[in-house]
Formats: structure tokens, C-alpha cells, sequence
């Protein structure tokens, strides 16, 4: 008879994998709702985001849908990416019948810095990859400010003090 040490470390993870293997089935899987087989899971679309010098882009898979079952919206700095995929498949009477293609509405948000406006965001949609080119808003830079010392008038920038012609 050979003596098994009992680690229960490794009995609480294996537990906690089997009940994420179950519940990730659970709602996974297709199951029936009103006569018919629907997801339980709600679709969301793969999205890269990407910054160079001048813009942040935008990229989004949405396999099956076109132009018009798509909307974007710039509001109060979050931009939102949202639409619907439609379910394709019929009933079938006789037969199997399998469906684990996901549809539905989806919704994407994105918050964006202060001073973007919807004039400088141009989308484009093709092949099932809408892109999204969102120009950066210009930055504030500081100002020159004349300051007058006694009868000189001075410009002062970053701690560094620049004569200039004496005021009259």
C-alpha cells in the first residue's frame, strides 16, 4: 500500500479549475430560449488601439456586419463604437442543428483626451475592419510674458532672464 501525502493547496486549485471549466461551459454553450438556440454570452468585437506622433488609430473586427449596422459617436470625450450583428440561421426541423457563432448588440467605449472634436475623427470601414483615425488635439504650449522691472522691460521664460529694449 503506498502513502499519498494530501497537499491541499493543490486540491483548492484543482477544484477551482474544474468550477471555471464549468461555469465557463455553462455560459458558454448554446442553450434554448423561446423555441430556439441563443448564446447566453454577449458578442464583443477585438479592438487594437495604436498612438503614433499625430493620432491614435482605431481597429475593429466585425466579421459579417457592413457600413450601416455599425454606429460611432464622439460624446462629452468617449468615443463609442456600438452596433448589432443579426442571427443568420434558420430552424430546422429534421436534424441536427449547431450554432456557436455569437450575435447581438455590442457596445465599445473609449474615453479620449480633452480636446478632441468629432470633426477630427475620420472611420472607415472595409472588409469587416472598421478604422478609426482620431487626431490628437493641439497642445497647450506656455506663453512669452512681458514683465517690467523699474524702467526695463524684461521676458522672462523657464527661470531664464532675456533683456529686451527699455520700455517707454
Amino acid at each position: 500500500m503506498a502513502l499519498i501525502r494530501w497537499e491541499p493547496a493543490r486540491e483548492l486549485s484543482t477544484m477551482q479549475s474544474e468550477m471555471n471549466r464549468l461555469l465557463g461551459t455553462f455560459f458558454d454553450s448554446p442553450t434554448p430560449g423561446n423555441g430556439r438556440r441563443t448564446a447566453l454570452r454577449g458578442w464583443t468585437p477585438a479592438m487594437d488601439v495604436t498612438e503614433n506622433d499625430n493620432e491614435y488609430v482605431l481597429k475593429a473586427d466585425l466579421p459579417g456586419l457592413s457600413e450601416g449596422d455599425v454606429n460611432v459617436e464622439l460624446d462629452d470625450n468617449v468615443l463609442r463604437i456600438s452596433g448589432e450583428r443579426k442571427s443568420e440561421h434558420e430552424e430546422r426541423k429534421n436534424g441536427y442543428h449547431r450554432v456557436e457563432r455569437a450575435f447581438g448588440r455590442f457596445s465599445r467605449s473609449l474615453r479620449l483626451p480633452e480636446g478632441v472634436t468629432a470633426d477630427s475623427i475620420q472611420a472607415n470601414f472595409d472588409n469587416g475592419v472598421l478604422e478609426v483615425h482620431i487626431q490628437k488635439p493641439a497642445q497647450h504650449k506656455p506663453q512669452k510674458v512681458a514683465i517690467s522691472v523699474g524702467h526695463e522691460a524684461k521676458t522672462i521664460e523657464g527661470g531664464e532672464d532675456t533683456e529686451s529694449t527699455p520700455a517707454a
